[in-house]
């Protein structure tokens, strides 16, 4: 089971439903979901199944079913989100990588996985399903990619957004994800955050302008990390360090950059210092900026190296942007020999045409020029109600408004989006990912910080918890939230403890009620207890005939005794025995390399072997290396 055959949905029924894709996920639209952690994952999604289009076949024998979605109307666009229910004796792999190293190892093995995918172009055919259209479930290419275990853990595998050639922004993926984790009632969602922009790695990026990674606007958040780094403390002291730089210590770094280093540099920092209207005093402070003003400056096509990009977008313009902007720069030159005063438009035709013999190129730049601002120029252009022609006038607004708000429509304008970005570039190539970092400088608190925010890739964001939830006055009904403990019978000891599930019951509900929904619940969920059997309950000895609510309070937690089976039943993957100097004692998914002696595994990165590089066939630790090196010559 890798792959999903798509021919069948290349002709559609017709009168098949089609939803909007902005709503999608919404309690109510398609399906009145359980909200609130009252309804199990499994109800809310069989709900949601009820509305899909099965599609027979399409994915051999895993049952599967396609939503057509309407993304818009002009230009007319639709999309399909497929549901694989993948069943776990048709998995390819019985345990999940994702939850081991996310830290979900101890879960116990659950009965099925439902993919939900939103296909790429290149897997669709651009939109053309064909016999030969095949969705690889394994792949990184779909437009979105989720999985969840039928307990209501899941890991979002990727999102791919407009650059990879799709019709969806990345904000407008997570957007829709993110509704359809609400409405489904997930638990926790994991990801592992590798996404880059233009060589620059996002989760550095934003964590330094913001505190948070990209997905934190959607409340990700840091779950577990890589190469040692285990806790949240220590990844919260690097963000804060690597954001509270001063910028006058960067600035001062003179025998730490090349000369050419330093004056572009020197040349960066005052130019948003200057654009910001308010004090840009550490290296947050500046990345937010930056972020910030890439939002409003529109992004050029064909003009991506010009400062002027509202004149050389208009579509009569048909000069290089270096001719346009010498033109522009030998007019306000004109004007500025006016003395800030009112000349007329032929006048300055006249003085320009001594330095620019294209007149047509003339022609449009005064048109062009009217009420535009030019560096701290404003040209102001108005027709002489007297005379009846055209003049310009040149007004200087930093001396008229002195750091108020010109000041930001000067940002939209002085700086290009494209420069914006390789300004951006240049700071975070230098000074975030620079590895010449010396012992006691600045630099090499910003290189460990750095290593710090990049290694802590797996975010987790909790969806439904448990809640401290007490009576319903409209349904009558009560919550408690149940979990199986499973003991082993040899040492009687504690082995296993599922995730507590929520249970809503009548008032009047008894113990037999409970153990009911229990058993019922947990059978369908997790593949070691579909014979589990609610005999005993942890500190508590109740009769089947008790009242629930007269025993326990709502919200409380009850744990159910269950005998272990033979096997292991757990998500996690096999132990390695892993020792790395960098203090990591498990495997966390990064490439790792095992001593031929000892059988210690340590990550590549920490014993010096380079990412381009092979693991090599044979490979001793250091301290194997020095046990054979002390060893006695022969004789």
């Amino acid at each position: 089971m890798s792959q999903l055959d798509m021919s069948g949905c290349r002709k559609r029924r017709r009168g098949e439903r089609v939803f909007k894709f902005k709503v999608f996920g919404e309690r109510g639209y398609p399906a009145e979901f359980g909200g609130g952690g009252r309804g199990s994952f499994q109800e809310n999604v069989r709900a949601l199944l009820e509305y899909g289009h099965v599609e027979s076949g399409a994915c051999g024998p895993l049952p599967s079913w396609s939503f057509q979605l309407e993304v818009c109307r002009h230009p007319l666009l639709h999309l399909f989100l497929f549901v694989v229910e993948e069943p776990v004796e048709l998995s390819p792999e019985l345990r999940c990588k994702y939850c081991h190293y996310i830290g979900w190892g101890h879960h116990m093995i659950c009965n099925k996985k439902y993919h939900f995918l939103l296909p790429s172009k290149a897997s669709s055919g651009g939109g053309q399903y064909s016999k030969s259209n095949l969705i690889e479930l394994q792949g990184e290419s779909h437009t979105l990619h989720g999985v969840f275990h039928s307990n209501g853990f899941g890991h979002l595998l990727c999102i791919n957004g407009s650059k990879t050639g799709s019709n969806l922004t990345g904000y407008q993926i997570m957007e829709f994800w993110d509704r359809l984790c609400s409405g489904l009632g997930a638990r926790k969602v994991s990801l592992k955050d590798v996404a880059k922009k233009m060589g620059m790695d996002l989760r550095l990026l934003h964590t330094v302008a913001s505190g948070k990674p990209w997905f934190g606007q959607w409340g990700y958040a840091f779950g577990r990390g890589t190469y040692g780094v285990n806790n949240q403390e220590t990844y919260q002291s690097a963000i804060k360090a690597i954001q509270n730089i001063p910028l006058t210590l960067i600035a001062h770094q003179l025998g730490f950059f090349t000369s050419s280093q330093y004056e572009i540099i020197q040349n960066i920092l005052p130019r948003y210092q200057l654009l910001s209207g308010h004090s840009l005093i550490t290296l947050g402070d500046l990345f937010h900026f930056m972020l910030e003003l890439k939002l409003r400056i529109p992004k050029e096509n064909n003009v991506s190296s010009s400062h002027y990009p509202g004149i050389m977008s208009d579509a009569s313009c048909r000069w290089s942007p270096k001719r346009v902007e010498m033109a522009i720069h030998v007019v306000v030159e004109a004007l500025k020999r006016a003395e800030f005063q009112w000349v007329s438009r032929q006048h300055v035709r006249d003085v320009a045409r001594v330095y620019i013999g294209d007149t047509g190129l003339l022609d449009f730049v005064l048109k062009s020029l009217g009420n535009h601002l030019v560096g701290k120029y404003f040209v102001r252009r108005c027709l002489n109600p007297v005379t009846k022609v055209l003049e310009y006038c040149l007004e200087d607004v930093s001396r008229a408004f002195p750091m108020q708000e010109p000041l930001l429509v000067k940002a939209q304008h002085k700086v290009s989006w494209a420069q914006l970005m390789k300004d951006m570039f240049y700071m975070y190539v230098n000074i975030l990912r620079d590895d010449r970092h010396q012992n006691g400088s600045v630099f090499a608190t910003i290189g460990v910080a750095s290593r710090i925010i990049l290694d802590s890739k797996y975010l987790v964001k909790e969806y439904h918890g448990e809640k401290s939830t007490t009576n319903d006055e409209t349904n009558k009904t009560k919550i408690v939230y149940c979990a199986v403990v499973l003991i082993n019978e040899q040492e009687q000891e504690t082995t296993t403890t599922t995730p507590y599930h929520c249970f809503a019951l009548r008032n009047s509900a008894i113990f037999d009620d409970l153990k009911y929904e229990v058993e019922k619940m947990f059978r369908e969920t997790y593949l070691g207890l579909r014979n589990f059997v609610a005999t005993s309950i942890r500190n508590m000895n109740p009769k089947g005939s008790d009242l629930v609510f007269k025993a326990v309070k709502p919200g409380s937690r009850i744990e159910f005794e269950c005998m272990q089976e033979l096997g292991n039943i757990c998500e996690g993957l096999t132990t390695l025995d892993v020792a790395c100097v960098c203090g990591a004692k498990e495997d966390d998914g990064e490439r790792m390399v095992a001593c031929d002696v000892c059988q210690v595994w340590q990550h590549t990165r920490c014993v010096q072997i380079p990412e381009s590089d092979q693991v090599p066939t044979i490979f001793l630790c250091s301290a194997c290396e020095q046990g054979i090196l002390s060893l006695p010559c022969l004789p």
